[in-house]
């Protein structure tokens, strides 16, 4: 089977480096030739410009120009590029010259060699790069979040230049249309079952004014980074976040009862601990809710999904296996605790214990106990529907006649 490369190049208004990049593309035909890649198939796609790139571009007859009436977005760009594209092996890059055309044959060995499926270009593993200090830092954050939440490590989460098998798209999308396409592929690439490989490539700063907006791209790629998450493991993040505020109130109420000052009211010290113990009862809500999130996810994935902070469960069984009796555990605590509130004070009243204290915390941890009890229930309901198909043709697979 001969094997194809496909560069997808987006353009938009790009009349003043088009030529170069597209000429530089070109002249990778013969190092493709050297790695295994047989032929090299060059799409342009105009996303609406309004000077000559266009014309430009259909100047070369061996490069497909394909025209948007209107600007449809960077990641549609590329998207109509691939429908078009004729190779078993896909690749796209920027056009204005910022990223190095002439790796695309280093960049296509994991493929041919390695069994990868996603080769990305990293600007951020040790090649030289002109990369703005702001730009770099706002990558490290963002490769470094996708790293975090999907257990898998990633360098450069929002690089535009890669190579990918063809088959791999209908796992890969769906895919937005906008310049937050390469952060949300990597995401989706790092949950989904395909293996990524990064090589190192040198990166230049475009010449004249980026279409990138720091702040505003910035924040949808953090939205879109997050809620492309969810939709695979929101266990993961809902977890982070769930043990993070159950950290903070333990620490909260033992820093406060180290630090604790015999000029200090009694009451101040009763108040900290009770925000501690409200903070804890948050986290074990957050926490449980996303282990519903996760059930619910793996309904339309239908397999299981991650489980564990880590990537692996951290007991033998997954911790929401445990909720039943740390619920029934902590309800039982809060009403006992209160039961022994209601003696004390009808036997032995005395002030000073603040009489709201021992109550608030009692339906504090009343309350965390039925969250976790319904959210044990739960669980086992929605494993039950997620695990119904496979039980139904295991059953009819197992039927004799």
């Amino acid at each position: 089977m001969l094997n194809t490369l496909s560069v997808v190049i987006p353009a938009l208004n790009e009349e003043d480096g088009i030529a170069n990049i597209v000429e530089r593309v070109l002249s990778v035909k013969e190092p493709l030739v050297q790695v295994g890649v047989d032929n090299l198939e060059l799409i342009v796609v105009d996303d609406g410009s309004t000077d000559r790139t266009p014309d430009i571009v259909a100047s070369y007859p061996d490069v497909v120009l394909v025209k948007h009436p209107v600007n449809k977005g960077y990641g549609a760009a590329i998207k109509t590029g691939f429908r078009e594209a004729k190779g078993n092996f896909l690749a796209f890059l920027d056009a204005d010259g910022t990223y190095p055309p002439e790796f695309f044959p280093q960049l296509c060995v994991p493929l041919l060699e390695d069994g990868a499926d996603l080769v990305i270009g990293s600007r951020m593993a040790g090649a030289d790069s002109e990369m703005p200090l702001v730009r770099r830092i706002g990558n490290t954050i963002f490769a470094t979040l996708v790293s975090i939440i999907s257990n898998r490590r990633v360098t450069d989460s929002a690089s535009g230049q890669r190579v990918l098998r063809n088959d791999v798209l209908p796992t890969l999308y769906p895919l937005p249309d906008g310049l937050n396409f390469t952060p949300v592929m990597s995401t989706r690439a790092m949950h989904e079952h395909i293996k990524v490989v990064e090589v190192p490539i040198p990166y230049k700063e475009r010449l004249g004014r980026s279409k990138l907006s720091v702040v505003r791209d910035g924040m949808r790629f953090l939205n879109t980074i997050l809620i492309t998450a969810l939709t695979y493991n929101p266990a993961r993040i809902f977890g982070l976040i769930g043990t993070s505020l159950i950290g903070m109130g333990v620490l909260s109420s033992f820093w406060r009862t180290i630090r604790r000052s015999p000029a200090k009211r009694e009451d101040s010290l009763l108040v900290s601990w009770f925000a501690g113990l409200v903070l804890s009862a948050a986290g074990v809500f957050i926490f449980s809710v996303g282990t519903l999130f996760n059930y619910t996810v793996s309904l339309f994935h239908k397999r299981p999904v991650r489980q564990g902070l880590f990537g692996q469960p951290i007991f033998e069984k997954p911790l929401e296996e445990y909720f039943g009796w740390i619920g029934s555990g902590l309800a039982a605590a809060g009403g006992l605790l209160y039961s022994l509130y209601v003696w004390r004070r009808w036997n032995k009243p005395r002030n000073e214990i603040a009489p709201w204290f021992v109550p608030a915390s009692s339906t504090v941890l009343v309350l965390t106990g039925l969250q976790l009890i319904a959210s044990w229930l739960l669980t086992i309901v929605l494993s039950e529907l997620r695990d119904r198909d496979a039980k139904v043709e295991s059953d009819l697979g197992n039927t004799i006649y």
